[in-house]
């Protein structure tokens, strides 16, 4: 399959929140996601200036305005029930509980728990959640 295949793989599996997802499938998906949130930013975007006490200010690029806040909100919309499975599914793969993705409300902590379980490889073979999605198998000799 093509990197594009990969990147769009998640939308075609919209709502499936059972199985596995690969490493690769996860990781394409999230730079897809980010270069698309960058045009949208580089198209309607804008500098704005925030000023913090004490002199101290930065400036960001942000979609602002109607149309770049409401194309960035539907991509958005239309991104998230996606990105939870898959976020679920990739869990799947290193067999932990879809439930783990509630860690990303621990900021730092569960943060990282979550990005070491995004690079994980996944279980060899069947696990709990489906068969291997590399297609490795191993010899189940208890079965």
């Amino acid at each position: 399959m093509s990197l594009i295949g990969w990147m769009v793989r998640p939308y075609r599996r919209y709502a499936e929140f059972d199985g596995r997802s690969r490493r690769r499938e996860f990781w394409a998906f999230v730079v897809f996601y980010w270069l698309v949130t960058a045009a949208i930013i580089g198209a309607f975007g804008r500098p704005m200036t925030v000023r913090w006490p004490f002199g101290y200010s930065f400036s960001l690029w942000l979609p602002q305005g109607s149309v770049g806040g409401w194309v960035s909100g539907l991509f958005w919309a239309l991104s998230i029930v996606p990105f939870l499975a898959l976020g679920v599914r990739r869990l799947h793969d290193v067999d932990r509980s879809g439930w783990w993705l509630l860690a990303w409300f621990m900021p730092m902590f569960g943060w990282a728990v979550l990005l070491v379980f995004a690079c994980l490889d996944g279980s060899v073979g069947r696990n709990r959640y489906g068969t291997d999605p590399k297609g490795r198998m191993t010899v189940d000799m208890y079965r």
